[in-house]
């Protein structure tokens, strides 16, 4: 069947508010699948995780069923998906974790097209031990990023190389595997920030390269809270500052606290709503993996033709530049207008009832790079209950605020 938005719509009891959200880069629109599940570990029986009574053994569901979904999205193993408050927490702490071994002559590889949550706390880290920080420059005029200029800043020196996914400013998805490849060969360690590629591409971290990979659930159906995967074998390398008692078992070394076991569970209600967004290929699928394939091909096709008529609108629009040019890229689109602030921009299409934010989306490297500033710009995103009526009143906002 094709892709029905329609359907789709009416799983957000947000969307009966009457907005058109094109902000989704920031954070999606929650599913009321999503909003049931949390609601149903949180006030049914629930005690700490364990083995005796129903609320113990709904608590460890709640933990077994979020990393099996996780890892079934992300194509990892259960073991090696932790949960974090954040990807920007997350990548906190494995900075720490990693930088213990590095000191001067040590190395880390970021980029200017990253958001800042993959770049500070390396550089921070840096800073602590006295290890270097080499930057790969993107080209301002394309978005692109250079797989060649990003192995060229490598040495046998570098320790990580930390690079987005997918740019949450310009969409660019860079060519992380072949980043990915280059820092292996130098022995260097693989950081992916898939926090905005995974809302639009299903990832494969074996594909991709990556060492440890962060998302997070809410820029994709679910709720406010961060996810890290890596191999298991390699998490039973790190060994983090953790109290006495506490496990030292892998993942849960690195979970700080009792987990959130409603955020838990509203991460798997998420994960079964993406997986769900083809029904006629989840019928046919013996898998969840399968079914996520089938529904981010659909995905992929219905975001794909949006992005067509919002760039062909905005490109017949009096001063339009659209900063999203990268050949491989998200249905992520930056513009800016000459002559117009686009915070004005943004207000003004919210007396529509249209919400396209503005800014420089803490992607402030890639805002400066660009020659934006720390202003940035108007940043439109779609997403999978985005339909043609969106993109129409997006446009006819716009026109009739360049007026």
């Amino acid at each position: 069947m094709a892709y029905d938005v329609a359907r789709i719509r009416s799983l957000f009891p947000s969307l009966e508010s009457g907005w058109a959200h094109f902000d989704g880069p920031g954070g999606t629109q929650t599913p009321r699948a999503v909003g049931d599940a949390v609601a149903s570990v949180l006030t049914g029986p629930l005690s700490n995780r364990g083995t005796i009574g129903e609320s113990e053994e709904r608590a460890e569901a709640a933990v077994h069923r979020f990393r099996l979904a996780m890892a079934d999205l992300l194509d990892a193993h259960p073991r090696g998906i932790v949960h974090g408050r954040s990807a920007t927490q997350l990548t906190y702490d494995f900075s720490r974790h990693l930088s213990r071994e590095w000191g001067p002559g040590d190395e880390v590889v970021v980029t200017r097209l990253d958001h800042d949550a993959n770049v500070r706390p390396w550089v921070q880290a840096a800073e602590h031990t006295g290890a270097t920080v080499r930057w790969v420059d993107f080209d301002p005029d394309t978005a692109e990023l250079s797989t060649d200029a990003a192995a060229a800043a490598l040495s046998d020196r570098t320790r990580v190389v930390a690079v987005t996914g997918a740019s949450n400013l310009l969409g660019t998805k860079p060519d992380v595997a072949g980043i990915a490849a280059a820092a292996h060969d130098a022995g260097a360690l693989v950081f992916v920030d898939g926090v905005h590629l995974t809302a639009h591409e299903l990832p494969a971290m074996g594909a991709l390269g990556a060492d440890f990979y962060v998302c997070s659930p809410y820029k994709f159906l679910g709720p406010h809270c961060g996810v890290l995967a890596a191999r298991p074998e390699l998490l039973e390398r790190i060994l983090p500052d953790k109290l006495l008692p506490a496990t030292n078992v892998v993942p849960e070394r690195f979970e700080f606290g009792t987990l959130p076991y409603e955020l838990l569970a509203g991460v798997t209600a998420a994960v079964d709503v993406l997986a769900g967004l083809d029904p006629d290929a989840a019928e046919a699928a013996e898998s969840r993996r399968e079914r996520l394939t089938a529904s981010y091909a659909a995905l992929h096709e219905h975001e794909a033709r949006l992005l067509d008529r919002l760039e062909e609108g905005l490109a017949a629009l009096p001063g339009a530049s659209i900063r999203s040019r990268a050949a491989r890229r998200t249905p992520t689109l930056l513009a800016t207008f000459d002559g117009r602030v686009a915070a004005d921009l943004t207000r003004s299409l919210a007396e529509g009832k249209v919400l396209a934010p503005s800014g420089n989306f803490y992607a402030l490297e890639a805002s400066r790079h660009l020659g934006l500033g720390d202003a940035g710009g108007l940043r439109m995103g779609l997403a999978p209950y985005t339909d043609d009526a969106d993109v129409d009143r997006l446009l006819e906002g716009l026109a009739w605020a360049l007026r």
